[in-house]
């Protein structure tokens, strides 16, 4: 969530994120499959208002 929503964000190029170690990175590689639904999406811009 933490990365999928800035990279619908028109102003955000690309989320950056970074593992530590390969133990992380198949749950940063996962936000390639993660599609925000426009509910999900205007909480999360409500949140950030």
């Amino acid at each position: 969530m933490a990365l999928a929503w800035p990279a619908t964000r028109p102003t955000v190029t690309a989320p950056i994120a970074s593992a530590r170690t390969t133990d992380q990175l198949p749950a940063l590689l996962g936000v390639a499959g993660l599609t925000l639904t426009a509910q999900e999406l205007d909480r999360l811009a409500e949140a950030s208002a």
